[in-house]
């Protein structure tokens, strides 16, 4: 009996091991039951949880377009670095060559990093629009070293091909590609696009391996034509520029309208600065000088006195103004010309910028006639244009004249205005009396006008302002095979209640051809140093860029090798 106690003990083991081993096998099936049948719904939505994340789409942005399809601004792609702080917090001891790898500060960015996840945040920038230096650098420590949680996303820059010559119409954006300044903010809802977004599968580190669906598709923004023409822009901004150095001058502006339809073809300012580089968006030099710094128009507010003139009726074309002794007293205040012109018609008061004649005419005129014709032509008033910042000026209510004032704005002094506005003024001599709205948009229909004067005062004083460049003051902005129409202006600038005797504005102001003008120019040369006279600053600048501009725009010559003078040999008339 005692044979069989050792079979019996083995086969007791073996039977108890076999259980074990099936209450093992059973154990696992049933674990794997629960898994993969009751929850796997469970675990599924986790491994999406780490695993599958929606990323947005980057929409770009419309472009901005001269009026003959040339880009001024463009939205390039761009790379951004992103992080989920909760990740990247594991992987402390990486942060220092993470940092070198994105050329930052480690503690910097460790901080980063900390504030992320205090705050309870899943995403963070790292650093926006990054160089493909360090996009590349990136790429290969993510190869070397595994830093879970660090993202690059696909973005959209702006790109401004021509840089500062154009600064001051565009504006710029900002880093998440908003409209900051400019057309670009003017125009930043209809320029805007619609971010998509995208479901995708990422590895152990975050990257995106696999596209699981387009959750929406990003929508471009919508391209906008405007009313620049980028070759009168360029030759504006070099003449404007080099004139500026030339007579080391504070700042300039230079306004070039279409003098039909009031399309804006070239709008510059010096300084100016580069809008592709975000360390000259600063201070000041940001601002588009041509529609909101106010200036007194000086003399090139004359034409516009001489129109009231002959509109009242009291003025004909021919007649004569005494103007000696080259003085006249109004109250305690001294009206004074250069010297002494004797009689002077309309014409030869416009020709010789007589200030005499000009307060003359105005205080035997009723001070609402002249106030009346100002205000038609939108001194004082709101610019009505698509630009942020643009500003009215200043043209008091003739019920609060004095004397005095009724004859200092009678040559531009007591009314302020910008050099936007003084151009719009000008397109309606330009256009026989009709004034169109101003524009930054190429139009494609007729354009809104509104009657400012008869089309025959217009004409009359069209032709006396021919003379201003045939043989007065503004002889140098005279163009060789065109007649022009135009006039000079010579200004004190006002400081601290009172006007510096030794800081000018120097101002032309004109149109061509002069019989049938097709643009209208301003060119306004802020504070130059040693000449000063609107004729000489100002008047050869036209010059130049209204000549470039004709060709440009293949306008006909209408007259002769005009007066037999150069435009640039004359520099010694106001």
């Amino acid at each position: 009996m005692s044979s069989l106690l050792p079979s019996t003990k083995f086969g007791g083991r073996r039977a108890f091991v076999l259980g074990v081993f099936l209450l093992m096998g059973l154990a696992l099936w049933a674990r794997a039951f629960q898994l993969q049948i009751l929850d796997a719904k469970f675990y599924q939505q986790q491994g999406d949880v780490r695993h599958i994340r929606t990323l947005p789409l980057a929409a770009h942005r419309g472009m901005l377009l001269d009026r003959n399809g040339e880009p001024l601004a463009v939205s390039s792609p761009i790379k951004s670095v992103w992080a989920d702080p909760r990740e990247l917090i594991e992987h402390d001891d990486k942060i220092d060559l993470l940092g070198y790898a994105l050329e930052m500060d480690p503690g910097r960015l460790r901080e980063l990093v900390r504030k992320g996840v205090e705050n309870k945040r899943e995403f963070i920038y790292l650093r926006r629009h990054v160089h493909p230096r360090i996009d590349k650098a990136l790429q290969y420590l993510k190869q070397r070293v595994q830093i879970a949680g660090v993202n690059i996303q696909r973005e959209y820059g702006r790109y401004y091909p021509s840089g500062e010559i154009t600064a001051h119409v565009l504006g710029f954006n900002n880093i998440d590609d908003q409209g900051q300044e400019g057309l670009e903010l003017a125009f930043d809802e209809w320029l805007e696009g619609t971010p998509g977004k995208r479901r995708v599968v990422t590895d152990v580190l975050g990257d995106a391996i696999e596209d699981i669906e387009l959750v929406a598709d990003a929508q471009p923004g919508r391209d906008l034509v405007l009313s620049i023409d980028k070759r009168i822009q360029y030759l504006a901004y070099r003449e404007l520029k080099q004139a500026v150095q030339r007579n080391g001058a504070k700042s300039g502006s230079a306004v070039v309208l279409d003098s039909r339809t009031g399309e804006v073809l070239a709008m510059v300012n010096q300084p100016s600065y580069n809008p592709n580089r975000f360390s000259e968006r600063v201070g000041g030099i940001k601002r588009n000088r041509a529609v909101t710094d106010v200036l007194e128009p000086g003399s090139t507010i004359k034409p516009f006195t001489v129109a009231a003139a002959l509109e009242s009726g009291v003025f004909g074309a021919d007649d004569v103004i005494n103007t000696s002794p080259g003085r006249f007293n109004v109250g305690r205040y001294v009206v004074r010309d250069y010297r002494n012109y004797g009689d002077l018609s309309l014409t030869g008061i416009l020709k010789n910028s007589s200030n005499v004649g000009a307060s003359k005419i105005s205080l035997q005129l009723e001070k609402d006639q002249l106030w009346r014709t100002f205000d038609r032509l939108g001194f004082g008033q709101s610019p009505l244009v698509e630009f942020p910042g643009a500003v009215s000026g200043s043209f008091p209510h003739y019920s609060k004249w004095s004397v005095v004032r009724q004859a200092t704005v009678a040559y531009g002094y007591g009314v302020s205005t910008t050099a936007l506005q003084l151009a719009r003024a000008y397109t309606a001599l330009a256009s026989d009396g009709l004034m169109p709205e101003v524009t930054f948009q190429k139009l494609n229909g007729e354009p809104r006008l509104e009657r400012v004067f008869s089309a025959e005062i217009a004409r009359q004083v069209r032709t006396m302002m021919r003379s201003v460049v045939s043989g007065g003051t503004g002889k140098a902005a005279s163009i060789p095979g065109y007649t022009v129409s135009g006039k000079t202006g010579t200004t004190h600038i006002s400081e601290n209640g009172s006007y510096a005797d030794d800081r000018y504005l120097s101002q032309f102001a004109g149109m061509a051809p002069a019989e049938h003008p097709a643009m209208v120019a301003v060119v306004v040369i802020k504070e130059p140093q040693g000449r000063y006279y609107g004729g000489e600053v100002a008047a050869p600048v036209f010059s130049r860029i209204m000549a470039g501009a004709l060709r440009i725009r293949n306008v006909n010559p209408d007259g002769k090798q005009v007066y037999g003078v150069h435009a640039m040999s004359v520099v010694n008339d106001r």
